[in-house]
């Protein structure tokens, strides 16, 4: 019964068999990397150009050829693709050999293999299908190749004429090849302005970009978290995140986490950034609302501060911001998870320290540097940033009111403030304001935007005190009337040049009668 058994192996050829198993799976990882590096076409005229390399170097003599073929088809070769062993045959070595001896342009370049005569060209796929396909693509750019795969094969079904159906694999080589790649839909499938995205990004290539000097151009944006934060009313919320970065050092200038995302946390950590590092000379930003309110724009432009949206429905112009979040949401918040109550200060503090001590100080993949050294080394052309005071009075908007002759007040925001009697010959008023801070209302001229003093808010029970301050006029304090000077001088020039016309008067005076007089 044990006759046809083979006997089990002991640990000496157990431990050959691992080892041969070992260095020829380490073969196949080496040969596959090589292959994906080198074109098949090249590694096999240069396999075939090293077998018969020894007869191009010292060719044989007359009647000797034969032998040395035979010596050659006896030796095993390593595949240059699989990198398993191999035998040739004689035939196919004379072969090479003739090829390569009869070359004109090189013997490597005559050995390499054919390219087949139908490369680059899909069989499987018809001409109807493959124009469907990409009538279809062009409709539903964010479709999967399997859901094309799917709705073709409805419409071969529907439609016998457009041929038979392809395979998944001959559908999936076609659309790789003609670049039929699944796209992110750009916002709503029906809107006008994602539809131009569309199209415009069909018809402009997609390039990365990297300004040269450091502070030269900001990116900013929002980004809501995933992780929530307990507040002191005991709500569960998701804080949103503003992060400001520096385009050619990478280095995160500021990052703070809010409750909201209007133009008051913009421009609050914005101002934090500005006295963090300096004044960039550009910020890229979207069309979020806080980006475009009043008080962003004219605070960007009175700080000198050049300021571009990105297109409509293209994310991608922004793309070192939108990087930038895959290493909160994969690094840090997930370091955050096992705190019971996350509070938002908690998660500022621990995002900061974060930012300043690993972030900024970490080699990024892509400059091969860190951050902080390639802002502190490379050349800079910053601005000093100004003082607080003069960073909120820039973040503020503009308007025209018109003064109340009553009671020298003006209407802002439903809220009635108090002009100074100086400036009360003034009808229409500049003010300047920002929308989240009523309590710091300013006078401006109108012209030259200086400010000329500050608003506050109407106190009626104060002023039903009954005590008035003097009016103090904005041309000098008033001097006393003078006294009557009789009749104006143009009633007195009308009535000599009438007296010159020699004319009548022109009524009847009425006798005076003793009735006439007036009783006491």
């Amino acid at each position: 019964q044990d006759a046809g058994r083979q006997p089990w192996p002991g640990p000496v050829e157990t431990l050959a068999n691992n080892t041969a198993a070992v260095e020829k799976q380490k073969l196949g990882i080496q040969m596959k990397k090589e292959t994906q590096t080198d074109r098949s076409h090249e590694r096999w005229a240069h396999f075939r150009f090293g077998v018969i390399g020894p007869l191009l170097a010292a060719p044989p003599e007359r009647g000797q050829l034969q032998e040395q073929l035979a010596q050659l088809a006896a030796k095993k070769w390593r595949h240059p693709l699989s990198g398993e062993w191999l035998l040739l045959g004689r035939s196919t070595i004379e072969r090479w050999f003739y090829q390569a001896q009869h070359a004109k342009a090189g013997p490597v370049d005559s050995l390499k293999r054919k390219i087949r005569s139908d490369h680059g060209t899909h069989p499987a796929v018809s001409a109807p299908v493959g124009e469907c396909l990409r009538q279809q693509h062009r409709q539903h750019p964010s479709w999967s190749c399997q859901l094309h795969t799917d709705n073709i094969a409805v419409l071969v079904e529907q439609k016998p004429a457009l041929g038979s159906m392809p395979a998944y694999a001959s559908v999936l080589r076609y659309m790789k090849a003609h670049g039929l790649f699944k796209r992110p839909r750009r916002g709503p499938a029906h809107s006008p302005g994602a539809q131009a995205a569309e199209a415009r990004y069909e018809a402009r290539e997609v390039r990365s970009f990297e300004s040269e000097y450091t502070n030269a151009l900001w990116h900013l944006d929002f980004h809501h978290g995933s992780l929530r934060v307990l507040l002191p009313n005991g709500q569960w919320v998701y804080p949103i995140v503003l992060a400001i970065l520096d385009d050619h050092s990478r280095l995160c200038c500021h990052l703070q986490w809010y409750l909201a995302e209007g133009a008051e946390e913009l421009c609050h950590g914005l101002c934090q950034a500005f006295q963090k590092r300096q004044l960039p000379r550009s910020i890229l930003y979207d069309n979020g609302g806080a980006m475009i309110a009043k008080e962003t724009e004219q605070g960007l432009t009175r700080l000198s501060i050049l300021f571009e949206n990105t297109l409509v429905y293209s994310p991608y112009q922004n793309g070192k911001q939108e990087a930038f979040w895959g290493q909160i949401e994969g690094r840090l918040l997930p370091m955050l998870e096992g705190v019971a109550d996350l509070t938002l200060e908690a998660l500022n503090e621990a995002t900061l320290a974060w930012i300043e001590l690993e972030y900024n100080r970490k080699v990024h993949s892509e400059i091969r540097q860190k951050p902080l050294e390639r802002y502190l080394h490379d050349k800079d052309v910053g601005r000093p940033c100004p003082s607080t005071q003069q960073l909120q009075l820039a973040f503020t908007t503009e308007v025209h009111r018109t003064q109340r002759r009553s009671d020298g007040t003006l209407s802002l925001e439903a809220i009635r403030f108090e002009i100074p009697s100086r400036y009360g010959h003034l009808s229409r008023v500049t003010v300047r304001y920002a929308s989240w801070d009523l309590s710091s209302v300013h006078l401006s001229d109108p012209k030259t935007g200086a400010i000329l003093c500050r608003l506050y808010p109407l106190d009626k029970k104060k002023n039903a005190d009954g005590l008035r301050a003097p009016r103090a006029n904005a041309v000098g304090t008033p001097e006393a009337p003078p006294p009557p000077s009789g009749m104006a001088p143009l009633l007195q020039k009308i009535l000599r040049d009438y007296a010159t016309t020699g004319l009548p008067p022109a009524y009847l005076p009425k006798p005076q009668t003793a009735t006439d007089a007036p009783t006491s």
